[in-house]
């Protein structure tokens, strides 16, 4: 009888230590520190948290920074076919113009920037080879690249834009605070700029410009670089920066209103889209 108790006995015993080593991994599996996984977009929203949007991703350019001016009047910086002094010279790059850019590469000790034209363009067989610039003589530019209403309204701004015609100044205003007070060139007599009042719709940090322009101007112009453009019309009226003319304080254009490059990105870089033109007399 003893015998047969103390088996039982223990038999009770070994299942306890059972029952309690089960327990005991029971607690430690549910209490282990759960990982996460940072790159996951399945984080549930947490009640006060302030969601960041997305950021656009930012395109690369470059504006040229070491060169001749609107006359030519020192040493040009030459855009070539290749990344390379050896390769031959196709377009001369004067201070101002802003290009959009498809990388680096080394070549000869230096570097070289590959230029790329993806945008419309009006004379699209006048763009020949390659073109490849040196790092030397430029800034890199990183910027959301070309933004348009889309059809949609503006933001809400308590920004202007008014054009004088008569005068050649622009203003600028952030309410009754005067931002900038610039010489412009606007439209010449048979291309005048339109007056009325606008809205600034699309932006682009350059633009390729071509001419003549059908119903509007017989003369050849080719102006890669177009810096800072501000577009208020349909018809192609645009406040940007002009490195060809130092002609600011008269009429010069073919209908849009010239600035000096840097005054231009300054502009540029102030004025939202949705932000209304007026062109007066």
């Amino acid at each position: 009888m003893y015998r047969w108790l103390r088996k039982w006995t223990l038999h009770i015993l070994l299942a306890a230590v059972a029952i309690l080593m089960l327990n005991i991994i029971a607690t430690v599996v549910v209490e282990a520190p759960k990982v996460s996984n940072v790159a996951s977009s399945a984080i549930p929203d947490v009640p006060g948290r302030i969601s960041t949007p997305a950021q656009p991703a930012l395109l690369e350019y470059i504006e040229v920074v070491d060169s001749c001016g609107p006359n030519h009047e020192t040493a040009c910086v030459v855009g070539r076919t290749g990344p390379g002094e050896s390769y031959p010279s196709v377009e001369r790059l004067r201070t101002g113009m802003v290009l959009r850019t498809s990388g680096t590469i080394e070549s000869g000790g230096r570097t070289w920037y590959k230029i790329i034209f993806d945008e419309w363009l009006r004379y699209p067989d006048r763009i020949g080879k390659d073109l490849y610039v040196a790092a030397d003589y430029v800034i890199p530019i990183l910027d959301q690249g070309p933004q348009d209403l889309g059809g949609h309204a503006g933001a809400t701004t308590s920004k202007r834009i008014l054009i004088d015609r008569s005068e050649q100044i622009l203003y600028a205003y952030a309410g009754d605070t005067l931002f900038v007070q610039l010489r412009i060139s606007t439209g010449l007599e048979f291309t005048p700029t339109p007056r009325g009042t606008f809205t600034v719709y699309k932006k682009t940090p350059t633009r390729y410009m071509q001419g003549p322009l059908q119903g509007i101007s017989d003369q050849y112009y080719d102006l890669p670089g177009v810096p800072w453009n501000l577009y208020f019309t349909e018809q192609g009226a645009v406040i940007h920066g002009a490195y060809w003319h130092d002609e600011f304080g008269k009429q010069w254009s073919h209908g849009c209103v010239n600035l000096p490059p840097e005054e231009a990105k300054k502009l540029y870089r102030w004025a939202d889209l949705g932000t209304p033109v007026i062109v007066r007399d």
